[in-house]
């Protein structure tokens, strides 16, 4: 996949901040969507749009606190279709896989800036930044994460697997 990343330097983005408490009246991700980081950058999904962001790059322990499921359906309705950080708590990293948002943990976010464009593959492991001209390796996830993820998603993938 090849995206533009907008990035922010904060650890602990919590589920409150990507899709706040206030607006889990609705189960629907587009509205969810609308929604989406505006307690940290009230222009986010305006950014996502004119900008063509798909990449969102944060510091460590992105998706910590509930474990809110709607928090990364919001990311993924609002235009983002992969997630960069050193870590993720841990249910927001399943709860991604779970709707086939792709994660990468990668230790190095300084060498990634906002507007950089990555050409990323997830199968080998392997993201260069078309920007700088850099590669890095990546932590590959295991095959079955992999195959949940190209389904689109846990349910897809059981279907999948029971036809």
């Amino acid at each position: 996949m090849i995206g533009k990343v907008i990035k922010y330097n904060l650890k602990n983005i919590n589920t409150d901040l990507i899709i706040p408490a206030r607006y889990l009246i609705k189960s629907d991700d587009i509205y969810l969507a609308q929604h989406c980081m505006e307690d940290l950058d009230r222009d986010f999904v305006e950014k996502v749009k004119t900008e063509n962001y798909q990449i969102l790059v944060a510091d460590s322990n992105f998706g910590c606190g509930s474990s809110r499921e709607q928090a990364p359906s919001a990311i993924k309705a609002s235009g983002i279709t992969c997630l960069i950080a050193p870590s993720f708590a841990r249910i927001f990293f399943r709860n991604a896989i779970n709707i086939g948002l792709p994660i990468i943990e990668f230790p190095s976010i300084g060498k990634l800036k906002t507007d950089d464009i990555l050409n990323i593959h997830f199968e080998e492991g392997l993201m260069k930044n078309i920007s700088t001209a850099e590669e890095f390796q990546v932590k590959k996830q295991p095959s079955f994460l992999q195959q949940i993820i190209s389904a689109k998603g846990l349910i897809n993938f059981a279907r999948k697997q029971i036809e």
